[in-house]
């Protein structure tokens, strides 16, 4: 059950290194054939890159762990991306920082009470300048996901 203690909690800031290769990789894995995406000397991310970071991230040390979220009932409710201008480009190192921006409950149809948690994700660049936000919404269910029969 989700800790509602959590808002406002933050993880510790790490970086993020905008590197050719990985936006090539993930230009290619998305279909984004853009000449700028595969051939320039220093791409432009596609917008949704900002969802690599989560290998850059360190492991166990998130706001989710905080959250205490039952990961069985977890549900993806959708993610944004904002820019303020263009986006990085490769070379760009970014410090990246997540909070929880808000926690609040809706009842459902089938599933009980669902308790949505949206995180707010912060990219600056190097003289610390936000650059972009990913907006992210999760979902814990009231109750297990079941066989499929009706209830």
């Amino acid at each position: 059950m989700v800790d509602k203690n959590a808002l406002g909690a933050t993880d510790e800031p790490f970086t993020m290194d905008i590197e050719r290769g990985k936006i090539r990789e993930f230009a290619r894995a998305t279909m984004a054939h853009s000449p700028d995406y595969l051939r320039a000397a220093m791409p432009p991310i596609p917008p949704t890159f900002l969802t690599s970071v989560s290998f850059w991230s360190p492991s166990g040390e998130g706001v989710f762990s905080k959250l205490k979220m039952d990961l069985r009932r977890l549900l993806h409710g959708g993610q944004e991306y904002r820019f303020f201008g263009a986006p990085p480009k490769a070379g760009t190192q970014l410090t990246v920082q997540t909070r929880v921006a808000e926690i609040y409950e809706k009842e459902g149809k089938r599933g009980g009470t669902m308790t949505f948690v949206v995180t707010l994700t912060e990219f600056k660049d190097e003289s610390g300048k936000v650059v972009a936000e990913a907006r992210s919404t999760a979902i814990e269910t009231g109750k297990p996901a079941t066989d499929g029969g009706s209830q």
